[in-house]
């Protein structure tokens, strides 16, 4: 039944945003592009949309009369950034006064300053035309006080908390959904899509998480008593993957997604809370040679980690070369190999009570997030087309995986740092800062948060030079960045959760949305 109304839904949507050309103008196709993204919808029509943007691209002409309309501009810019088109910031020129200011007169259009402050998102290092953009927004969006219309107020509320741009897509089209039944004027043929299909793909979801847990509880990991110090959160684990690809076409890297967290989760406390020196540096060297034949020194809780590891990696890797063609054993065991002694190093740090400089910190830490380890297995789980020259950039470590990790690790750090230092962890980003320059703890974190803003504009720039790898797996890439702003916006989301994940996880994973 659920498929049967989806379908057709699916087609009245096609046809009124794609199929009439004549009847409906550039602005209310892109709005519609707009909300089928924000919905969670833009995966059914990937093709139109690409099509549609194809045609528009880099001619500002072609939005006919709204051509120096705020929101139209900001718009036309932000969805075609979105989609890969390297469209010049200088679109937004013509907003502008003759002392070269964007005008006054603009902060009087709220839905437009919003339109240009999440377009300003996509910015690149140096591009000072989006700088000034999202200062000029920022501002005035902050001052608004007395409220126009309930559904635009709380999106500018919500859009200064965190741009869409750096959302979890999943959970905002959640978010966006909600906000659309209670106070937004929009087609009701999109509604009632954008909720049956929330609702189809959640189904999907919890087959998947179900999976998973028969999975983990038949492992032993979580349970097991010589294991007890370790994190058990294989919910919060199953959580990331819906953030980073969350689209239902992909169940089997959801669920090797999955695997990998509850293993990065485990080994991570190994390593921080509970393993000796010695006892560390074995299992590093056991991971890298990655032969069960020399565990035999391991002690017993390292033995079940390893051999748990190594089974079920190999076992992804068997999936790939029989389904690919591939042999991705060297690509997979090389970064376990690196995470274990990122891992390593921070042990000794720790074990040494030595506080790393700043850069020392950084270049180890890109690693110990783990974040080039999930996209390296990720690349293999879901592209179609495996190329040599894409694994040999994947080897180096390309800046996409480079920026996206940091932004992993820096949103951890402003996330976790203080409890992990009380339960005996290593100096993280913002106390190493802290240590180099003197500065307090307010203005290092600040620090930070400057350092992710400056990453994302890196991240911006990277995703589209990539062209060795293809859309979906960049999105990927973004997704992973996306997320951790998501799991440690109010804290450690992951480590201790807290009400906001647990709101999070339920509302994407157990409660569906009621129909209208």
């Amino acid at each position: 039944m659920w498929e049967s109304e989806a379908k057709k839904l699916k087609e009245n949507v096609r046809s009124t945003i794609f199929n009439n050309s004549g009847a409906v103008g550039v602005l209310y196709r892109l709005d519609m592009i707009d909300n089928l993204c924000r919905m969670g919808l833009s995966y059914h029509f990937e093709e139109e949309i690409k099509n549609f943007l194809g045609g528009i691209a880099m001619s500002k002409s072609s939005l006919g009369p709204d051509q120096e309309d705020l929101h139209a501009v900001s718009l036309y810019f932000r969805l075609l950034r979105q989609y890969g088109y390297k469209i010049s910031q200088d679109v937004f020129n013509c907003l502008k006064d003759d002392s070269g200011r964007f005008k006054s007169s603009l902060h009087e259009d709220i839905k437009g300053m919003l339109s240009l402050y999440e377009a300003s998102n996509l910015a690149f290092e140096g591009e000072d035309i989006l700088d000034e953009a999202k200062d000029f927004t920022t501002t005035h969006l902050e001052e608004i006080k007395t409220p126009t219309e309930i559904r635009l107020t709380k999106l500018v509320s919500h859009s200064l908390e965190l741009p869409l741009h750096w959302r979890m897509l999943r959970y905002e089209a959640r978010w966006y959904i909600d906000i659309c039944m209670k106070e937004g004027d929009i087609d009701l043929d999109l509604l009632r899509f954008a909720i049956l299909d929330f609702n189809m793909v959640q189904a999907i979801h919890q087959c998947d998480l179900k999976d998973m847990s028969r999975w983990w509880k038949d492992l032993g990991l979580g349970s097991h008593p010589k294991l007890s110090f370790a994190r058990d959160r294989l919910m919060e684990c199953f959580f990331w993957t819906t953030g980073v690809i969350g689209d239902p076409r992909f169940d089997y890297c959801r669920k090797g997604l999955t695997k990998l967290n509850a293993f990065v989760t485990t080994i991570d406390d190994v390593y921080d809370i509970y393993g000796t020196l010695d006892e560390l540096t074995l299992f590093t060297a056991a991971v890298e040679r990655w032969d069960i034949n020399t565990i035999g020194k391991l002690p017993d809780y390292m033995k079940i980690c390893f051999l748990a590891l190594y089974n079920t990696v190999n076992e992804m890797a068997y999936v790939i070369l029989k389904e690919q063609g591939w042999d991705a054993i060297p690509y997979l065991k090389q970064s376990w190999t690196d995470l274990c002694k990122s891992y390593l190093v921070e042990a000794k740090w720790y074990y040494n009570k030595y506080t790393p400089t700043f850069g020392e910190y950084l270049s180890n830490a890109c690693i110990s997030i783990s974040g080039p380890l999930l996209l390296v297995h990720i690349y293999f789980f879901i592209e179609q087309d495996i190329t040599k020259e894409a694994l040999e950039c994947l080897g180096s470590c390309p800046n996409v995986i480079r920026s996206s990790s940091m932004i992993l690790r820096l949103s951890d750090d402003l996330g976790t740092s203080k409890a992990e230092l009380e339960r005996g962890d290593v100096p993280k980003s913002i106390q190493c800062y802290m240590h180099e320059t003197g500065v307090s703890e307010e203005v290092a974190c600040e620090y930070i948060r400057y350092m992710i803003g400056n990453l994302w504009k890196k991240l911006n720039k990277d995703r589209l030079d990539d062209s060795v790898f293809s859309q979906t797996y960049i999105e990927a890439v973004v997704n992973l960045a996306r997320m951790a702003q998501c799991m440690y916006q109010y804290g450690d989301g992951h480590g201790v959760p807290d009400r906001e994940t647990k709101d999070r996880v339920l509302s994407l994973l157990v409660e569906p949305i009621m129909e209208i």
